[in-house]
């Protein structure tokens, strides 16, 4: 498969100059035509902010770098801002979590859907209404020409979504970034976003980036999974490997405490502890303060990661130690 997005090395930092600290930490992402890729964690782990520093787009405050950050053949990295605004929305688009926040509220979804076809296809205005009831009816809406003269208010959250998709489609991106695509919508409603999303993939041959802390949600997608913890990741591989074979206390952890009717009675396994103040830990594992298996080493060392079956990657000392012991 052809690698469509190779980020190697991503590192976001945040705060004042004198205290600034690391929300993302040597992370690699790639994603390969007509494969999605889940990115899990909880709340805080530094999901988002990985997707953001993909597109270079930042809040103010936070600082990235990476040591590799390559569209295809493009550098990323290296290009300038007016360069990289050529790339938002064309080449890679972002569905962003809140569809109501995203849109706006003034005007109707015809409009947004084919703003980026206005802003990088210099679309003339007679082509848009026609093109924009092309795309809602791609994702899904019915009556997409009635749809289409509608304003986002007026759409149930499902229905936002879609326009969502269809305007991050609207210019045939090579990459789709999809920050939790599906977190407000009922579970009839995400099952039905989360098929147009691997439709999508597979007919238009996308790579895709899913951020989500839903495991439910990445085992009926993902051809493969990351699983991230304080800003690092800590275990990936193909999404069956992962799931089946967890080896990282922390994904074991996560799949303990999904609920499910096959354990009948039976009590969920919370993770101890919280991951709040996990990014000021400078050295060590960062998962260790809430792990049952932490030894002495993983306070004061943090672990590589290291294959612990073809495709299937970890970072532990207790049940991922690099071959060696070293």
């Amino acid at each position: 498969m052809a690698v469509m997005l190779d980020a190697r090395g991503l590192r976001v930092e945040v705060g004042p100059a004198h205290a600034r600290r690391d929300v993302v930490r040597d992370v690699s992402v790639l994603l390969y035509r007509g494969e999605i890729v889940a990115l899990v964690g909880e709340t805080g782990s530094g999901k988002t902010m990985t997707a953001l520093s993909l597109l270079r787009l930042l809040p103010q405050g936070a600082r990235g770098e990476a040591k590799t950050l390559r569209l295809g053949d493009v550098d990323i990295a290296a290009l300038s801002e007016a360069d990289m605004g050529h790339i938002r929305g064309s080449r890679i688009s972002m569905i962003f979590q809140d569809p109501l926040a995203a849109l706006n509220p003034v005007r109707t979804v015809g409009f947004q859907i084919v703003e980026p076809l206005r802003a990088h296809r210099r679309m003339k205005a007679g082509d848009t209404k026609k093109r924009a009831a092309a795309l809602l009816a791609q994702v899904g809406i019915p009556d997409p020409a009635y749809n289409a003269k509608r304003y986002p208010h007026e759409l149930s959250g499902g229905m936002r979504q879609r326009v969502l998709i269809a305007a991050a489609l609207a210019c045939d991106p090579e990459i789709l970034l999809a920050d939790e695509p599906t977190t407000a919508l009922d579970v009839t409603i995400q099952a039905q976003i989360l098929r147009l999303i691997r439709a999508e993939t597979e007919r238009r041959g996308l790579a895709v980036l899913l951020v989500t802390h839903d495991l439910a949600v990445a085992s009926t997608i993902a051809d493969r999974i990351q699983v991230m913890y304080g800003g690092t990741i800590v275990e990936r591989g193909k999404t069956r490997d992962v799931l089946r074979e967890p080896n990282h206390p922390y994904t074991k952890g996560l799949l303990d405490s999904v609920p499910t009717v096959r354990r009948k009675l039976t009590p969920l396994r919370a993770i101890p502890g919280s991951p709040e103040g996990v990014a000021a830990i400078r050295q060590g594992c960062r998962f260790a303060p809430r792990c049952a298996y932490a030894i002495d080493r993983c306070v004061v060392e943090e672990p590589p990661l290291v294959e612990v079956a073809p495709d299937h990657e970890s970072r532990c000392w207790v049940f991922a130690p690099p071959k060696g012991g070293t």
